[in-house]
């Protein structure tokens, strides 16, 4: 965590302001509204995500909806603080890692951002203003939040064998450039029908993922591409190759839908052969 201060600052008032937001977030993040009201005046203003609260009851009531979304397991932690101290007031800005193991794991980037107004009464530094935002994205981090979402349930259709929940999302035109012949897929029909001898190519389970999907959208576009693993076989015995994967989709009354697919193998140029071996 990086931590600056104001040249001019006592180092004593920086390191109790710095252990004081440090407690904040802690009490937070465990869920204790006691801690998250300590060192907080009765005069407090805040100016929450949501809403705005002004004065220590009200502090308070705003709390109990967002500490039980943490019980769930979501993280608040600072990443970064801030601390410029005067004689009678300070204040600090931070940004913190806020949101669930699954927000996280979409999109580890977004950032809470809070600044906090302090003044010193009887010898102790409270909280007199606290500001809490998120950035504006204008819908970008939703919508590659919700192509995510559907590369999720693809792995979990394929995993499961299930057909009709790999071909919900494509679209009744889709163009698919699959690693067999012929060069191209055009239809949904005949997209079904590759996916379905892929998922009875044999007896055992088909997992597919893309660890490394990246993804990119503008209005209602969207591309996505990474290296597709597919594994076949119990997990104690699977057989492992890898792809290039492209996908290209556009959104239609609200959904994703796969408009165009391209998937790949290198090839070996001394024999014109597909190299299905190749390991990230």
């Amino acid at each position: 965590m990086e931590t600056t201060t104001g040249p001019a600052a006592s180092a004593t008032d920086e390191e109790l302001i710095r252990r004081l937001i440090e407690d904040w977030a802690a009490a937070v993040h465990r869920g204790e509204l006691a801690g998250v009201l300590a060192d907080h005046t009765d005069d407090i203003v805040m100016f929450d995500v949501p809403a705005e609260a002004r004065g220590l009851a009200a502090y308070r009531d705003s709390w109990p909806p967002f500490l039980r979304w943490q019980a769930q397991g979501a993280r608040f932690e600072i990443t970064e603080l801030a601390v410029t101290v005067g004689d009678t007031v300070a204040f600090a800005h931070a940004l913190l890692r806020c949101g669930t193991p699954d927000d996280l794991a979409g999109d580890p980037q977004p950032r809470l951002r809070l600044t906090l107004g302090l003044r010193r009464e009887d010898g102790r530094w409270l909280v007199s203003h606290e500001h809490h935002s998120f950035a504006d994205t204008s819908g970008t981090l939703d919508a590659e939040r919700e192509v995510r979402d559907l590369h999720r349930r693809w792995y979990a259709a394929t995993a499961a064998g299930d057909l009709d929940g790999l071909m919900a999302p494509v679209a009744t035109d889709v163009v698919s450039y699959e690693h067999e012949a012929p060069l191209r897929y055009v239809g949904v029909d005949q997209v079904r029908d590759v996916c379905e001898r892929g998922l009875r190519a044999g007896p055992a389970q088909v997992r597919w993922e893309v660890p490394d999907l990246t993804v990119r959208t503008a209005g209602d576009l969207a591309v996505a591409w990474g290296l597709n693993r597919v594994v076949v076989g119990e997990p104690d015995d699977p057989t492992e190759h890898w792809s290039r994967g492209t996908r290209v989709f556009r959104r239609v009354d609200g959904d994703w839908r796969l408009v165009h697919q391209h998937v790949s193998y290198p090839f070996a140029p001394e024999t014109g052969r597909a190299r299905t071996d190749l390991r990230p």
